[in-house]
């Protein structure tokens, strides 16, 4: 079985470590790990330890390094622009999103978003998605945290989309993303539209961006699932599955 996972904000350089604060008390008294048993602690950005419990604390544990990783950024980079889903559906995007290996979420207030985020609220709802990654990320075990933006508009999207290799997921689209032509890029960034889907106006101003519309299949998914399904698709292709 594969250790579990912890992420603090800076990876010690010497031979020990105490895991305290948060993560500590998690992995002393909701894991309840002891001595002997293996851990592995992550700064986030791709710097991984292998570690070995050496004594449990009352919040924490104190931990031996075994050896140290430094994990490369995957290229290309793999961004998702997630149309704001209302209720538990979010986080079940951004939960689906994280595990199957998006590098950056980018939340969009698209015209047919149900919630509506302003102000107070956006920064709120904002935490939680970057909450819900990280504890993601750490169900999954992967050493890389995704990074969350704050939330964009469709002009923001517009100008992402020319800066990268860019899909739009729309149920109408000719071409299918299983088959269509991955260009040599830096990033690849795929938009995944509202329960309403993409309007009219959107589509011309992110094809004019540059995007493709692309279709997943027969199927019309919710947004909740279909970022997922797309990134299911890319990461075979890409050989990240390999």
């Amino acid at each position: 079985m594969t250790p579990p996972l912890f992420f603090v904000d800076t990876l010690p350089a010497g031979e020990t470590l105490v895991l305290d604060g948060e993560e500590g008390r998690h992995a002393a008294r909701v894991k309840r790990l002891g001595p002997g048993e293996a851990v592995l602690v992550g700064d986030g950005l791709g710097g991984l330890l292998d570690c070995v419990v050496e004594q449990v604390l009352g919040d924490g544990l104190v931990l031996r390094v075994l050896a140290r990783h430094e994990l490369p950024e995957p290229k290309p980079r793999l961004a998702a622009v997630q149309a704001v889903p209302k209720g538990d559906r979010a986080e079940l995007a951004v939960e689906l999103l994280t595990e199957l290996g998006v590098d950056e979420i980018i939340p969009w207030a698209a015209s047919r978003s149900v919630p509506q985020w302003r102000d107070e609220r956006a920064a709120k709802a904002v935490a939680k998605w970057r909450r819900t990654a990280r504890e993601a990320a750490k169900q999954s075990r992967r050493p890389r945290l995704p990074m969350v933006t704050d939330l964009a508009s469709t002009q923001d999207v517009t100008r992402r989309i020319s800066r990268a290799e860019s899909f739009v997921l729309h149920e109408g689209a000719i071409a299918a993303l299983a088959t269509a032509e991955l260009p040599d890029a830096a990033e690849i960034l795929v938009v995944i539209g509202p329960e309403g889907g993409v309007t009219e106006d959107e589509l011309l101003q992110f094809a004019a961006a540059g995007a493709r519309a692309v279709r997943l299949g027969e199927p019309v998914l919710r947004t909740s699932t279909a970022g997922a399904a797309a990134l299911v698709a890319l990461a075979v292709r890409l050989g990240r599955w390999g």
